[in-house]
């Protein structure tokens, strides 16, 4: 069932999205090479205390940390660690915040130090390939468009969209209807209404699309060990077109 929700509703919503994105400016000055992905997390856990928030994924279906840190080949999921970060990484932090009853979701990827001109070009071709679906998430339009708009994009790129991780409803609930592939046909799916509220959360592969699961039952990494970037952000559904709830705000 798709929850639809308020303006209040989605307003609480954006301020959880606030003191996400606000985490993830202060990550862009503290990631550099020399620090480990368990420092990233504590000082995730850390702001978001400070912020009276909590992270929604420590826990949930044993889940150990307030952060997915995925490095270079994992596309998702992975685990916080002693991994020191070098020179020429890149890293996707991936969070989701609870304040009060409302929940935000945000991934974003990192460079670390200096990285090669193909890992620029796919944090970059990633990154747009967000705000392009972001542009089909109007009302009247249908999942699908979102769908068509990333991959024909991502595609024409040279890189490639997995499939088995994908976008989802999201409120009360970190995971709620509608799924949102990065991948589809335009036209079809459901239909996009004012009040739902989404994420969309592309991953792009340098190599083919297929992954394979760590023995961690978590740990996502692409099958052919190359490279993988992903961003994400919520979104509201709105009249006046998408809400990005998880951005600052000036």
């Amino acid at each position: 069932m798709i929850v639809i929700k308020s303006k209040s509703e989605i307003e609480k919503m954006r301020e959880a999205g606030h003191i996400l994105a606000s985490c993830h400016k202060e990550l862009a000055a503290f990631i550099k090479p020399g620090i480990t992905t368990l420092d990233i997390d504590r000082f995730v856990e850390k702001f978001l205390a400070e912020h009276h928030a909590t992270p929604e994924q420590k826990g949930y279906n044993g889940f150990p940390f307030a952060t997915c840190t995925s490095i270079n080949d994992v596309i998702c999921h992975g685990f916080p660690s002693d991994y020191v970060l070098k020179d020429g990484d890149i890293l996707t932090v991936d969070m989701v915040v609870r304040l009060g009853d409302w929940l935000a979701d945000s991934a974003w990827s990192y460079a670390i130090g200096n990285i090669s001109a193909k890992a620029q070009k796919l944090l970059k071709v990633t990154e747009e390939s967000l705000y392009r679906g972001i542009a089909q998430a109007v009302v009247g339009n249908r999942i699908g468009d979102i769908s068509h708009a990333i991959q024909s994009y991502a595609e024409a790129e040279g890189f490639s969209v997995v499939k088995e991780f994908v976008g989802h409803g999201i409120g009360q609930d970190m995971h709620e209807e509608p799924q949102v592939p990065h991948y589809g046909l335009p036209g079809k799916g459901v239909r996009l209404k004012e009040g739902m509220v989404i994420t969309i959360e592309p991953m792009l592969n340098v190599g083919g699309w297929q992954s394979k699961l760590d023995s961690d039952g978590w740990t996502a990494r692409t099958k052919d060990g190359s490279l993988s970037a992903q961003y994400e952000h919520t979104l509201a559904i709105t009249s006046e077109g998408p809400l990005i709830l998880t951005q600052l705000r000036s």
